[in-house]
């Protein structure tokens, strides 16, 4: 929002306040103002001039050699190159030694071997954005109404030695998109009066009820239509004040009907439209939602297929306006206009926005009716053009309005103790201060006991809870006079939660380990989403996808790796390990939000180790990656709870694959991709595991404890036990951990042996079991003793013996 200081002026008495003083004031206020542009505090030597005659450049086509009346004894002669420069023209002059935008200077030229003193200047030469320059001046140098004087500051004339502060306003300050809002504005920051406009258009005896007929079809969008009469107008160029004002608020001028309504949207915040009643044909106004595939051509001269969602003002035959948004190009006001509709309505912003949005149309006035005008204020605004349009169109203002429908809401009442606003700021307000404040606003007020009850002005719907009172009085009192408090209270270290440390141990071993951290989409495809899952259900499908490939939310965080991993091998890259944490997510039900769960996942291909300096070279393989788990699991203090359990999920190899369980509670999966996919993603043998990382990092674990360094001598015992083929190491080492008691203190295997020195259906299992005692030195006779009972355990349990 653009906000002329002397446009401000005339509704506020800020005499005593610089265009800097008032921006700062407004801003600690709490409206942004983002900058305050002063145009002519660049410019000087620029005067308004009387062009007494003009004739061609001898030496030059495009050139034409004026003597210009600049306030001087004598007339200065000065080459101008614009088409449209005449004799008895008023003209900007900048003077030798005047400066123009971008520093400039102005000096005593020839010109083809003419001298030339001074330059005659366009608006855009004087610093005025060329997209705001009258059509007629859009090309060619400015002409000044004949009611200046040469020598005068043409800059003055011309308002360019205005201030212009540029509002950041937030969607809620909506009432700031006025002069008049943002005078309500000022005045309460400076506590002064606000000088409203009271127009009381002149009216003649015919009713403009008899020229005109109102219906409203969709209440529910437009409750309330207001329209006036003003007849027998004269068109042409608004006064130069208008246009100058209007271009500093960021309008481009265009003739005076169409520039009063422009006016009055930036004095009321009101948008107004001003039809051409002839070309209404019908006498008649139908406010009506559009007809689906209707078409209908806009001020700019394009055409526009509607939606049955859409508003259009009609003739009752045919549109004439998008509500809210742009008029028809069949009704606008032209050269040829004589009789003039003047348009106020309210308009449902929902409606308007949607508009607006479908077209890619966006005015002043639908940014308006977006964030919601003041319905107190659409007759006053309609009475306001018809007043200028007989004054400044020579228009006669048919008697009354023709209104259709009603709203009038009742200003809304919010109440707040006294108690509660100190307690909330801190501060120890009286009453009488904070009704000052309201006073300032312009608020009603009602004081009972503790409780002050404001009437809101239907100017400020932002106001609707006691918390929009208390920032009210906070910003007028002042931010700056609000105490300041140091916090009261333990200050405790910041640290990560345990969940969190436990999670970047995780990440960090396996970085350690080789591994490269992927994050992948949390959407993917119907066949994706449950492919992999640990716990498979139905899965949770997206309102409004992107696409087909990104319509699902994912159940496993597997696919999306495999298809990293796929894309690194097309690409060279053999040897791939990757790992992700991310969340995971699980249907719960029909209206129920999915169930979120972080889970770990991993994958592994091509080499595990590569030495090339010693010509070693190791594939990855299953216990290479179960390495891996158990080194999680050690980090994590979960060793003796972990397990592995053999297992065949589909999609992994049969063979190859286990369950992770612990405590005896599957808590993910570990296995080689089955070869038929991992074919069908062109990709190598690969392995993978995932595990849901909450349960992990939320069961109760140990904390580590420190083990002193064993003074006593450990005593080791291998055995190679031959056992059934489907028997699997795990329940052997179970067997010999719980026989071998308190003294055995490690058991690992470390051969597997199944061949030709072996009999059909057998396999040898190799043991290295470790004995100690922490507190004294082990015999051999004590090591025998319980060696004995762990071979006797696996023969009675497992049906082991000792091979040969």
């Amino acid at each position: 929002m653009f906000v002329s200081y002397k446009w401000l002026s005339q509704y506020v008495d800020i005499a005593d306040q610089t265009p800097e003083e008032l921006a700062e004031k407004i801003t600690r206020a709490g409206i942004e103002v983002e900058g305050v542009e002063m145009p002519a505090s660049e410019m000087k030597g620029i005067v308004v001039g009387y062009v007494q005659s003009r004739e061609q450049h001898p030496n030059a086509d495009k050139l034409s050699k004026c003597l210009v009346d600049v306030g001087e004894e004598e007339p200065v002669q000065i080459i101008c190159g614009a088409k449209n420069v005449d004799a008895g023209q008023f003209v900007a002059v900048a003077r030798t030694g005047a400066v123009l935008p971008g520093n400039f200077k102005i000096k005593r030229a020839k010109l083809r071997g003419e001298e030339s003193n001074g330059m005659i200047c366009s608006l855009s030469e004087l610093g005025i954005e060329s997209r705001l320059n009258p059509k007629e001046y859009a090309e060619g140098i400015f002409n000044f109404p004949n009611d200046v004087t040469p020598g005068e500051d043409a800059l003055a004339a011309l308002n360019r030695d205005d201030a212009i502060l540029e509002l950041s306003l937030t969607p809620n300050r909506s009432d700031a998109l006025s002069m008049i809002g943002v005078a309500y504005e000022v005045a309460a920051i400076l506590g002064r009066d606000v000088k409203l406009p009271e127009p009381k258009p002149a009216e003649a005896d015919e009713k403009a009820s008899d020229a005109v007929r109102i219906q409203i079809d969709a209440p529910e969008d437009n409750p309330l239509y207001i329209a006036r009469v003003v007849k027998n107008v004269k068109i042409g160029p608004s006064p130069l004040w208008m246009q100058t004002l209007l271009m500093n608020a960021g309008i481009r001028p265009h003739n005076n009907v169409v520039d009063i309504t422009n006016y009055v949207l930036m004095e009321y915040g009101q948008p107004l439209h001003a039809f051409d009643l002839n070309r209404v044909e019908t006498g008649e106004i139908v406010v009506r939602h559009a007809e689906e595939g209707e078409t209908f051509t806009t001020l700019d001269d394009v055409e526009r297929t509607l939606s049955a969602d859409q508003l259009v003002i009609t003739n009752g035959q045919k549109p004439i306006a998008l509500a809210g948004v742009m008029g028809g190009a069949n009704s606008e006001v032209t050269e040829q206009t004589v009789n003039v509709l003047i348009e106020s309505a309210y308009f449902n912003g929902q409606t308007v926005r949607a508009a607006s949005k479908a077209h890619g149309l966006r005015s002043e006035a639908s940014a308006r009716f977006e964030k919601g005008v003041d319905p107190a204020r659409v007759q006053a605004a309609c009475d306001r053009a018809a007043e200028l349009m007989a004054e400044l169109a020579e228009g006669t203002v048919l008697s009354g309005s023709v209104v259709a429908g009603e709203y009038a809401p009742e200003p809304k009442q919010v109440s707040i103790t006294l108690d509660r606003l100190n307690t909330r700021l801190g501060t120890s307000l009286t009453m009488d201060n904070v009704e000052e404040i309201f006073s300032r606003l312009k608020f009603e007020t009602e004081t009972t006991g503790d409780t002050i009850t404001v009437t809101v002005p239907t100017r400020r719907a932002d106001i609707t809870i006691p918390e929009d009172l208390t920032e009210e009085v906070a910003r007028l009192y002042g931010y700056d006079h609000i105490p300041l408090t140091l916090p009261e209270g333990e200050a405790l270290p910041g640290a990560l939660s345990p969940y969190q440390l436990g999670r970047r141990t995780v990440r960090r071993y396996l970085e350690g380990a080789g591994f490269n951290q992927a994050v992948t989409y949390s959407l993917t495809s119907q066949k994706r989403a449950a492919q992999f899952a640990l716990e498979v259900r139905e899965p949770v499908a997206l309102a409004m996808p992107m696409s087909e490939e990104r319509a699902y939310l994912r159940e496993s965080l597997l696919p999306h790796l495999i298809e990293a991993a796929a894309y690194n091998n097309a690409r060279q890259m053999g040897s791939v390990a990757l790992y992700e944490t991310g969340s995971v997510y699980l249907n719960e039900g029909e209206n129920v939000q999915p169930k979120e769960e972080e889970r770990l996942a991993g994958i592994v291909t091509g080499l595990w180790q590569e030495h090339l300096w010693q010509g070693e070279k190791t594939a990855v393989d299953f216990f290479a990656v179960k390495g891996v788990i158990e080194g999680i699991a050690d980090r994590l203090g979960l060793t003796d709870r972990l397990s592995f359990q053999k297992a065949a999920p589909e999609g992994f190899h049969p063979g190859r694959t286990a369950a992770v369980l612990l405590d005896e509670q599957a808590v993910g999966v570990i296995g080689q991709l089955h070869p038929s996919l991992a074919k069908e993603v062109d990709i190598k043998e690969a392995y993978l595991f995932e595990l849901k990382l909450d349960v992990l990092l939320n069961t109760e674990r140990s904390a580590l404890a420190y083990t002193p360094i064993p003074r006593f001598p450990s005593i080791s015992r291998d055995i190679a036990l031959v056992v059934d083929s489907a028997t699997e190491a795990a329940s052997l080492e179970a067997v010999i951990k719980e026989a071998g008691g308190a003294l055995l203190t490690n058991v690992h295997v470390f051969d597997v042996y199944e061949g030709d020195r072996m009999e059909a259906g057998k396999k040898s299992v190799a043991f290295a079991l470790t004995y100690m005692n922490p507190e004294k030195t082990l015999t051999d006779e004590e090591v025998t003793a319980v060696h004995e009972k762990v071979l006797t355990a696996l023969k009675e349990k497992a049906n082991a013996y000792l091979r040969a």
